[in-house]
């Protein structure tokens, strides 16, 4: 069944943020967005220049509406709005038990204050009720520290986007202390409006389709990742990020995104490919290419001088818990050529065959597939 996912949060008229990111992020990834909207704001790249508050009595019908018909797995919550309206949210979210996901948005990534004071402390009824908080570092220092936030709130995502170090590490920590973290190289982009959001509204669609929190995380780190990588430079600010090229990256279900057939000529290879219309992405004379498809597929061609043709092709199924995959399919009595392993290429594969003997290679590579360090330019 698809996942409804309810999100409370504030329009971005440049579509970059707010409520626009949340539905493009829950819609990529497989769920049903519905909304409860907090606030209209005129935004583009470079800045907020209005905000209209929705009154709180507009805010719970639209709850409201959508709790008493179609229903709800999973809640997000983003910009507040008003005090009010952070208290009357809660109010109503706490007689649902599902989980939510609460975003404590104070200040638009151009620097603009999207939160007062009395917003702010209201936050802690919200904090209380979520399953999640996910505060980036000055949104952690304004709501008094990581001490004071992880005590008050179930479950903390301290985001470290914000540092300076090259490497970002992100750190999910409870009451009783760190219980995981990630780490991903800084990506150099201006694309990163709407970075927060999306993840808040990923977990969220991960947690409303039946994922455990630290895999929900995961996943809602790589889509994050990705969409920054795609994002189609846009605006002269602080510009929107690519939700929309983001396909076959993390729907969480084993997926067919990768074949590798065999070649003998590497340059006729790389002419027929290209005027198919493929793009290349990885270019290793002679032996090796790596080819995008306009829905994001991936298709290789690798030298095979003795290959008869299509009995040397590969076809490639990525799963997000390989190892997880891999002893399901031998508990159902499938029998493997080897076992899951870590690749040079940074791709962990287990392989085995069909049947009549095709090769098979089920594998997870996240970012990894499309945007390795030796990506073409």
């Amino acid at each position: 069944m698809t996942a409804r996912i309810l999100i409370i949060a504030g329009s971005d008229s440049g579509g970059g943020a707010g409520i626009q990111a949340d539905i493009k992020t829950i819609t990529m990834l497989g769920g049903h967005a519905m909304t409860a909207v907090t606030a209209v704001t005129a935004q583009n790249t470079c800045g907020v220049t209005a905000v209209h508050a929705i009154p709180t009595t507009m805010v719970l019908a639209q709850i409201d509406a959508v709790v008493g018909d179609i229903g709800v797995d999973a809640v997000k919550i983003g910009m507040i709005g008003s005090a009010d309206t952070a208290n009357g949210v809660a109010d109503r979210l706490a007689a649902l038990d599902v989980p939510i996901v609460f975003d404590p948005v104070m200040v638009a990534t151009s620097g603009s204050l999207l939160a007062d004071q009395e917003t702010v402390t209201a936050f802690a009824r919200l904090m209380e009720l979520a399953s999640l908080t996910t505060p980036n570092l000055p949104e952690l220092a304004a709501l008094g520290g990581e001490a004071e936030v992880v005590r008050a709130a179930q479950a903390v995502l301290i985001k470290g986007g914000h540092g300076t170090d090259d490497l970002i590490t992100d750190s999910l920590v409870t009451r009783g202390g760190e219980i995981a973290c990630w780490q991903g190289a800084r990506i150099e982009t201006t694309s990163t409006h709407g970075t927060g959001c999306t993840l808040a509204s990923a977990i969220a669609c991960g947690l409303g389709q039946g994922m455990e929190l630290a895999p929900a995380i995961d996943r809602a780190r790589r889509f994050v990742r990705l969409a920054l990588r795609d994002a189609p430079t846009l605006g002269k600010g602080h510009g929107p990020m690519g939700h929309q090229h983001v396909r076959l990256d993390g729907d969480g279900a084993m997926r067919l995104n990768q074949v590798t057939v065999g070649l003998a000529d590497y340059a006729a290879s790389l002419r027929f490919y290209q005027t198919l219309g493929l793009r290349l992405i990885v270019d290793s004379p002679p032996d090796y290419a790596r080819f995008e498809t306009p829905g994001g597929a991936t298709f290789s061609v690798h030298r095979d001088d003795n290959a008869a043709g299509a009995s040397r092709t590969i076809v490639y199924f990525e799963c997000d818990d390989l190892d997880g995959e891999v002893a399901r399919l031998k508990a159902a009595g499938l029998a493997f050529v080897h076992d899951p392993v870590d690749q040079s290429w940074l791709w962990r594969e287990a392989r085995l065959r069909d049947p009549f003997g095709n090769r098979i290679i089920l594998y997870t590579a996240g970012e990894m597939r499309r945007y390795p360090p030796w990506r073409v330019a």
